[in-house]
């Protein structure tokens, strides 16, 4: 039987350089080890881009008139201008998708039981969750972050991005539309995600993180592009193997190597899941942070191409589902 990791083993695009990447620490309030994930709330807080002066202050805005984020774009423009063809950075605005029915599923059931054998289900008979659609609360925390945009796009200077990269999930294609759809954003950055396979959830025997058709999905979100390359059906998914943390970790480096490698912006959205967005942060060498289902992380990267073979890394074996130790069925009340 094949192991669903060793379809994402952690090559590089180059046969004798890789790329390091790196947090840049001291503009976002997520990367402050101070600032507690679970109180954070990024709509309120303006992102988390901390309000502080630039070195490039002085030959941008000598005048003090510039937004916040008017004088951050310049300085990563700098950043950008400075820098030898090594050396490149970007700005990530990696959303969560909105609260979708598995979320609901695994806190009535709990973990333990969730894990063992409900999220082994396509549903339970009332509820489906194969392939999550969001919630109502899902909408509601989509809707809040496309509040937040449309309003710093107005009044705040915020860079809209200039590319959008979506899970091949429904949780995310939805998600992403709900958010960027019908913003008033400049003509040369229209919303255009692209869809892509490796910004998914961890892989295997989770019914929820199993994708639907590259058909279902060209029909229902049209406007979307598909990478080439996507499959038809679901190749990854394994029914009882799981990947590994290690393994994500590295898949979602992969996915990294390909945007920087091929895209040439500076502004990226992301939208994918918890576990995407961990191993996004664990490849960036950023804090761990957790995100609320429908919250925001932006993360300035420096990504330096480095002129020798990658560091070896261990991948772990992908795992079966746990045997239950509790009763995975609630007893009926009433």
């Amino acid at each position: 039987m094949s192991d669903a990791s060793s379809h994402f083993t952690p090559s590089s695009p180059f046969h004798q350089k890789y790329i390091n990447y790196t947090t840049v620490t001291g503009f976002f309030l997520q990367d402050d080890p101070a600032t507690n994930a679970s109180a954070f709330n990024y709509s309120m807080l303006n992102l988390g881009l901390i309000e502080r002066p630039y070195d490039t202050d002085d030959e941008y805005d000598p005048q003090h008139e510039k937004t916040q984020w008017q004088r951050f774009e310049h300085y990563v423009f700098r950043l950008n201008r400075q820098s030898g063809r090594h050396l490149q950075y970007k700005v990530l605005f990696m959303g969560r998708h909105g609260e979708g029915y598995h979320n609901v599923a695994e806190s009535f059931y709990g973990t333990p039981a969730w894990d063992c054998y409900w999220s082994l289900l396509d549903g339970n008979g009332t509820v489906e969750w194969a392939d999550a659609r969001i919630t109502e609360k899902g909408v509601a925390q989509a809707l809040v972050a496309h509040a937040f945009w449309k309003e710093a796009l107005a009044n705040k200077g915020i860079p809209a991005p200039e590319s959008y990269y979506t899970s091949p999930l429904v949780r995310c294609l939805e998600t992403a539309k709900l958010t960027f759809s019908g913003l008033k954003l400049p003509s040369r950055r229209p919303f255009k995600p692209v869809v892509k396979e490796l910004l998914r959830e961890a892989i295997g025997i989770h019914t929820c993180d199993r994708r639907s058709s590259k058909s279902w999905i060209q029909e229902n979100y049209p406007d979307y592009a598909i990478e080439a390359g996507f499959a038809e059906e679901d190749p990854f998914w394994l029914p009882d193997l799981r990947e590994s943390n290690t393994a994500q970790v590295a898949r979602l480096k992969k996915l990294l190597d390909d945007v920087f490698t091929t895209d040439d912006s500076t502004w990226v959205s992301f939208t994918s899941h918890s576990g995407a967005i961990g191993s996004l942060l664990k490849a960036l060498g950023h804090r761990t942070f957790s995100l609320q289902t429908g919250g925001v992380i932006p993360v300035l990267v420096k990504a330096e191409t480095i002129g020798c073979p990658p560091p070896t890394s261990s991948i772990q074996p992908s795992t079966t589902a746990p045997t239950c130790t509790v009763n995975p069925t609630p007893a009926p009340t009433g």
